[in-house]
């Protein structure tokens, strides 16, 4: 049920079919899971506490599903507002988003689309190493942990659309119609929620794997810098959507891949000292950690 909401949540938010991701990830899993055989290694470098990973999922699909309704129902831009538009103040970086062809605006979006589907789907891939299948289902866990805490902080941080009311570059061409500038969601500029979800799940990726796979040195980094072209695609298709300044494209893969790294690692931190979770209440969300010295051995 869980796993059902906060599924349907994230695509939601991102306009994308829930079944697809749903589909890909259970197939996948499943082929895996009958192909794989028993081995005598005991290297488990993550430790999953199924009852605070379960709260986290618990309270990230409640706080997702708040979170989207603040998101999406907010109130429509006036034309005071877009007449008021001062594109001189935008900084010379900021401006490359105010010199695109806004005719191939739904194009880019349609791309956008596809490049999110694609790399979320990604890590689930990390199973068809032979170190890490033996982990698949608590890989699968902490990775919809990850998802869901980047989501969460993008809905509920005060770095994100919660807080925060910029205005996407759709709103400042004038070739388009008031009725194609109103929506309030253009009110949801920064930062870039698609990027940080991408750049968590591939930055995801090449944690896990380089934690299973020390023996690879510093070769991880060079993995590290592949991580960084899906959101970058991505924020070069959303950018040309008219959805996102650069500086809301940088911001959301930064967020995503803190996200991506340090969840992954809270995982190995194997200790009764150190617990995570979500709280959520009238006021704000957020990530609680709770940490008592001594946890090193």
């Amino acid at each position: 049920m869980v796993l059902t909401i906060f599924i349907k949540g994230i695509m939601k938010t991102y306009q994308i079919k829930s079944v697809v991701f749903a589909f890909l990830c259970i197939c996948t899993v499943n082929q895996v899971y009958a192909q794989s055989s028993a081995s005598d290694s005991s290297f488990h470098p993550y430790h999953v506490n199924y009852w605070a990973t379960g709260s986290i999922l618990g309270v990230g699909a409640l706080a997702n599903y708040l979170g989207i309704g603040k998101i999406l129902n907010k109130e429509e831009v006036s034309q005071l507002e877009i007449l008021a538009l001062n594109r001189g103040i935008i900084n010379d970086i900021d401006s490359w988003a105010l010199k695109q062809d806004p005719t191939d605006r739904n194009t880019f979006e349609n791309y956008s689309d596809y490049t999110l589907i694609s790399s979320v789907v990604l890590p689930v891939f990390l199973i068809f190493d032979k170190k890490i299948k033996r982990d698949w289902a608590d890989m699968l866990l902490i990775y919809l942990e990850t998802m869901s805490i980047t989501t969460n902080i993008f809905e509920w941080s005060f770095l994100g659309p919660t807080f925060q009311n910029r205005l996407r570059p759709v709103t400042y061409y004038d070739q388009l119609t008031y009725d194609e500038k109103k929506s309030g969601n253009n009110r949801n500029s920064f930062y870039s929620g698609h990027v940080a979800s991408v750049a968590a799940s591939t930055f995801f990726m090449v944690k896990v794997y380089s934690d299973y796979n020390p023996e690879i040195g510093k070769n991880k980094y060079l993995l590290y810098g592949a991580a960084l072209i899906p959101p970058l695609v991505l924020g070069y298709f959303r950018m040309k959507a008219l959805k996102h300044f650069p500086s809301d494209i940088i911001v959301g893969i930064g967020v995503g891949a803190l996200c991506g790294i340090l969840i992954p690692e809270f995982h190995r931190l194997q200790s009764k000292n150190i617990s995570m979770g979500l709280y959520t209440s009238s006021e704000m969300t957020g990530i609680a950690i709770r940490w008592q010295p001594g946890f090193l051995k």
